[in-house]
């Protein structure tokens, strides 16, 4: 596949399950940005919250997109808040499909609520604050998208084959 599947949504959706089950089902090279960011900076993302702002963050997330999009044939699993910038989505549209995963707040809660390594959530977890959360951002994540996949009660492989069923037919292949 000459082009890139970039997962995107809000935290708890997948992103990085699906990813890696893509990466074996379609044998692409999968790149996780956040990981990719940690190890550029040597600190993990709630130091980089706590230390630097998420500004600094953002900064990083867009710097970041530019260096790993200079590929194809990538799994890019996002960050849930890279789709806010403009200028990151116009370089994802330019590079790839972006696949959105979605899900429930309650299903949301459900996958992060023993996570501690999410900054934006972790002084809020509820399944209201993640309500609310989502609803501010889900315009960006519509708007954004080109393929829309709903992750609440399905199976990994099946939600994998619905996305390289739907990116074969986007990039032409199928």
């Amino acid at each position: 596949m000459n082009k890139n599947i970039l997962l995107t949504g809000f935290m708890g959706t997948g992103k990085t399950t699906i990813s890696h089950e893509l990466h074996r089902m379609a044998r692409m090279e999968e790149i996780d940005l956040d990981a990719y960011i940690v190890e550029k900076t040597g600190c993990s993302i709630n130091e980089i919250f706590e230390k630097q702002g998420e500004q600094f963050f953002r900064n990083m997330e867009t710097e970041s997109l530019k260096e790993i999009l200079n590929k194809t044939g990538l799994i890019l699993s996002c960050g849930g808040g890279t789709v806010l910038r403009t200028e990151n989505v116009d370089l994802m549209k330019q590079n790839g499909k972006i696949v959105l995963l979605t899900a429930e707040p309650q299903t949301i809660y459900e996958r992060v609520k023993n996570n501690n390594e999410r900054p934006l959530l972790n002084q809020n977890m509820s399944i209201e604050y993640i309500a609310e959360f989502l609803e501010k951002r889900k315009s960006a994540y519509f708007q954004a998208a080109d393929i829309i996949i709903r992750t609440d009660g399905r199976n990994i492989a099946d939600i994998c084959q619905e996305i390289l069923n739907k990116t074969g037919k986007a990039f032409g292949k199928i």
